[in-house]
């Protein structure tokens, strides 16, 4: 179980990262890969952004840093809510094709989250 959790943890930590990183840091980029981008403000997206990257980082750099794990679950948790909440923006905008990925990196959070709480803490 935990060979599969931190399987999980770095993908989900590249995914999130990269998207993030687009988000945050490279918007006129963001701009043409993400239509719905253009209708809303930079600081929005920005934002975003940012929480991905930082959910990323949460996802993996405890342990490396040695400061307290509660932040891996913490952390993907956090992610989990962004997907449920990408999730119901998509569907309200008709992008229905972007909702099966995002309810995959969801449940993947989710798998994470409670693994980390419940079954495997923190290792």
């Amino acid at each position: 179980m935990n060979i599969a959790l931190w399987a999980i943890q770095i993908i989900l930590c590249l995914i999130f990262y990269m998207a993030g990183r687009t988000k945050a840091f490279q918007y006129e980029k963001a701009k043409f890969s993400m239509p719905w981008i253009k209708e809303y403000p930079k600081g929005f997206v920005k934002f975003i952004g940012w929480a991905e990257v930082f959910g990323a980082a949460g996802l993996i750099l405890p342990v490396i840093l040695r400061i307290p794990q509660i932040l891996m679950p913490l952390s993907a948790l956090g992610l989990a809510i962004i997907m449920l909440l990408a999730a119901g923006f998509h569907f309200q905008r008709k992008e229905y094709s972007s909702i099966p990925m995002t309810i995959i990196l969801l449940l993947c959070a989710l798998f994470v989250a409670i693994g980390r709480f419940y079954f495997v803490p923190y290792n």
